[in-house]
Parts: C-alpha cells; structure tokens; sequence
C-alpha cells in the first residue's frame, strides 16, 4: 500500500512561491528605503474608484513632490492612460489571468527608473479582494478601499483583506444617501476584524477627505525616513 500524501503538491507549489515573493518583497523593501521612496498599495474590487482617486491625488500630490505609480490590470491599458492625466510618471503591469500583482512584477517594471528621482510610489492592484491579501509588494503602506456603493457588508465578506491593510478607505461618500449606506454598520464590520482600524472617507467627484488622506500619507513617509536618521 502506497504511503499517504503528507501535503498535497498544489499547497506545496503555493507555498514556494510565496516565500520567492517574500524574498523579493524583503529585497524591494530595502530598494524603496534607501532610496527613499515611500511606496503604497491599493487594493479594492473593481469599480469602487481607486483610478478616480488615484489620479486627484498623483495630479495635487506632484505639485510637491516626485510621483508615480504602477497600475495592475488583467486586461487593457485603460486605467494607466486615465492616470497619466495627472502628468505623473505611470506605467501599466497587463497580468492577463493573475488576479493580483507580485513582488517580481514590481521589480521587472521599476527595472529602468531611477528610483532617487521618487519620493511616492503608487501601485494600483488588480481589483480583487481576495488574491492581493497573500502578496507583500515591498511597500510601507498597504490601503483597502471599500465604497458605498458596494454595501455596507463588504468588509465583513473579506476580512482577510481587512486583516492584511493597515489603513482603508471608503469611497464615494458623495452617494451615502443616494444608495441608502449605513455607515454604522460599516464600521462594525470593519472593527470586526480591526478594531480601532483608521479609516478616511472621501469622494474624488465632490473633493471631500483627499487633502486630509494626502496629508496623513506625507506624515507617514515623513516618520518612515526619520527613523532611518536617528
């Protein structure tokens, strides 16, 4: 009689290649931190307004400092052309049937610029609540984004996701009335998960809560690069 199979091969397989993508995360996180670069993940479900957002805040954000971003979709160039409407530095990552990005992605696309040149880095995951969770990307500061037009119940659905950010974001807060939204609710399916987890609203149509999220962003790398002075 044959012995049991003490792991199977596909958990195996997943398991190898997410320690190559910690390494490579490991390497990038070094890359961006000597360099200075203060680097953000975005990760939502399609359609909750991340491009929108995205690109008011690279378009205000430039005006200050040296910006770009790097957007995942499994299909089209769409979203990058929308980007570069801000005037920053943007180039699209096409991942056909990968449903998120990788730390190789990453590495392959930045390949060329000179990173000293940066002070933000954006990168615009595939929407997807479930695949990006599992993938570090070497970045300081990983972002979910939920909006009202979604339910009030979609961090509940994926807590994951939730588990895995340290900020979110709740989008389109324009239309909280429109799409009868329980902001309530939301929060405790948010807490659920993260308690006391920070959470910015805003709406890129109706310029409500960016200033206060580009603000808490320009802190933030202001606090990463100190601690590298002491």
């Amino acid at each position: 009689m044959s012995q049991a199979i003490e792991q199977p091969r596909i958990v195996k397989i997943r398991e190898n290649v997410l320690k190559k993508n910690d390494i490579l995360a490991r390497e990038l996180r070094k890359r961006f931190q000597e360099q200075q670069v203060y680097v953000v993940n975005i990760v939502s479900s399609p359609g909750s307004g991340k491009t929108t957002l995205l690109t008011e805040v690279l378009a205000r954000l430039s005006q200050k400092f040296n910006v770009a971003a790097l957007v995942g979709d499994l299909a089209t160039e769409n979203d990058a052309h929308r980007l570069e409407q801000s005037g920053a530095k943007v180039k699209q990552i096409t991942t056909g049937t990968v449903c998120h990005l990788e730390a190789q992605m990453i590495e392959d696309s930045i390949k060329n610029w000179d990173l000293n040149q940066l002070d933000f880095l954006f990168i615009e995951n595939v929407g997807n609540l479930v695949c990006p969770s599992s993938y570090d990307l070497g970045e300081n500061l990983r972002v979910v984004l939920f909006s009202t037009t979604e339910g009030e119940d979609k961090p509940e659905k994926y807590p994951t996701i939730v588990n895995s950010a340290d900020i979110a974001i709740l989008t389109k807060i324009d239309l909280l009335e429109a799409v009868d939204f329980n902001k309530e609710s939301f929060y405790q399916s948010i807490y659920q998960s993260r308690p006391n987890m920070k959470v910015f609203e805003v709406s890129a149509k109706k310029d409500i809560g960016i200033n206060q999220w580009m603000d808490f962003l320009i802190e933030e790398k202001m606090k990463a690069f100190k601690k590298m002075e002491v």
